[in-house]
């Protein structure tokens, strides 16, 4: 009889951190019936300290609900090393009902409401870009010499992706020192979210295995790029066919892509707080840091907040209607994949229900604009801080109310907590900070 390993029981909390309690392999009433949580576990902040004040005191009790599907095993016993093993859990009340502060659940509601609304469901993936803290110098960037040097963390990464059911697409060097990209495939709305989690964690694993630390954290060094995640979504309807692409409008976007977009513009600001939500993450979001410099839509425009990526046509065969999506580049590591993935889609469907005309194309660089088209095209127009992203988020009735007043609070009060604590802090040591941390 081989000898029972760990399963940790995990979910991903308001700052982005997988945190959970782990069972014996051997006790399977635990990885059916979950384990004990603690509501003020939601004030942790990703820094250390737990937010004060916050919702929750020292009364309550929750428990972690494993969902089968997501559970996960990379590595084995015979590497020498024990393997990681883990479960996403929902966040419940005692008697199973879904609790108002789960990430989970958001997304759950979030893409339920849109199907029932519009009949069509999402298909999304997560770009991540992530550094590992080395000290030798690095090799240009996006140079073979730089995948090669990363070696063999680079192949051992995409083992274990593959091991973890993620479906990575690629590997490849990115601009930075020592950064790295992995697209991964696209999944349905809720599964995309999950290997988003699961990526980070078996990116981590990876490095460590290897005496490496990756860090997946917005910015490393104010002199450098930052590290960001890509969301790209596309909608199918009941039979499975995208609706987003029509080749007579601009850009190949149909009326309903159109109307999503111009949603989530409209909320754009509101978004940041859930999106970029670290102290940092302001850094990078800025025209000529190929991030989200421009509010608008562009059409294979890597300046834009909203990108429609190229269509392929290969081989004579015309596949443009299953590649035609949207690529949201205001996220990062900071981010909840989960509050960042069904905020996105409520904005989009408000734009929807509201009828909101297509946004106009951004096919130029918006450094070239007059300043009254640059104005139009909200060039630099993102919140330039986490307090100004609060801020806009407070201000704004709808993304507030999809969150719910526990579950607003709740996350207000964490992010509050880390402009306390960098509050004195230079840029460049809550660059160390959020390093650690993610």
């Amino acid at each position: 009889m081989s000898a029972p390993e760990l399963v940790s029981l995990v979910t991903c909390d308001l700052g982005a951190i997988v945190r959970g309690r782990a069972v014996l392999s051997s006790e399977p009433a635990d990885l059916e019936g979950g384990v004990s949580w603690v509501p003020a576990n939601q004030a942790l902040t990703p820094l250390g300290p737990l937010a004060e004040p916050s919702p929750f005191d020292s009364t309550g009790d929750l428990r972690l609900i494993p969902d089968g599907s997501t559970r996960i095993r990379v590595g084995s016993v015979e590497s020498g090393q024990t393997p990681l093993e883990l479960v996403i859990c929902d966040v419940t009340e005692l008697d199973g009902s879904p609790w108002a502060c789960c990430p989970r659940d958001f997304l759950r509601r979030a893409l339920t409401k849109l199907h029932e609304q519009t009949g069509t469901i999402v298909r999304a993936s997560f770009e991540h870009e992530f550094q590992l803290l080395r000290e030798e110098p690095p090799a240009l960037p996006f140079s073979l010499e730089a995948q090669r040097l990363a070696e063999p963390f680079a192949t051992n990464v995409m083992r274990a992706l593959v091991e973890a059911g993620v479906k990575p697409e690629r590997f490849f060097p990115e601009y930075a020192s020592h950064q790295f990209e992995v697209p991964v495939a696209p999944a349905e709305g809720l599964q995309a979210a999950d290997r988003a989690v699961i990526l980070r964690e078996v990116v981590r694993e990876v490095a460590r295995r290897e005496g490496r630390r990756a860090t997946f954290t917005p910015l490393l060094d104010p002199a450098e790029a930052g590290n960001g995640v890509h969301v790209h979504l596309s909608l199918r309807d009941g039979d499975g066919m995208p609706v987003l692409f029509d080749p007579p409008r601009p850009g190949d976007l149909s009326e309903l892509g159109g109307s999503f977009a111009a949603g989530v513009l409209e909320h754009a600001g509101a978004l940041t707080a859930l999106c970029a939500p670290s102290v940092i993450s302001a850094e990078r979001l800025y025209p000529h840091h190929w991030s989200a410099g421009a509010v608008c839509l562009g059409l294979r425009n890597r300046e834009t907040l909203l990108r429609i990526p190229p269509l392929l046509h290969r081989h004579g065969e015309d596949t443009a209607a299953g590649q035609m999506r949207l690529e949201y580049r205001g996220v990062d590591a900071a981010a909840n994949p989960y509050l960042a993935l069904g905020s996105i889609v409520l904005a989009g469907l408000s734009g929807i229900e509201r009828g909101h005309p297509a946004p106009e194309l951004l096919d130029r660089d918006p450094s070239t604009l007059e300043s009254a088209e640059a104005e139009r095209f909200g060039v630099g127009g993102l919140p330039g801080s986490l307090q100004g992203a609060l801020d806009a988020l407070a201000a704004d009735e709808d993304v507030r109310g999809w969150l719910g007043p526990l579950l607003y609070d709740a996350y207000v009060s964490v992010k509050q907590a880390e402009l306390a604590v960098t509050a004195e802090l230079p840029l460049q040591e809550r660059c160390r900070r959020y390093a650690l941390a993610y």
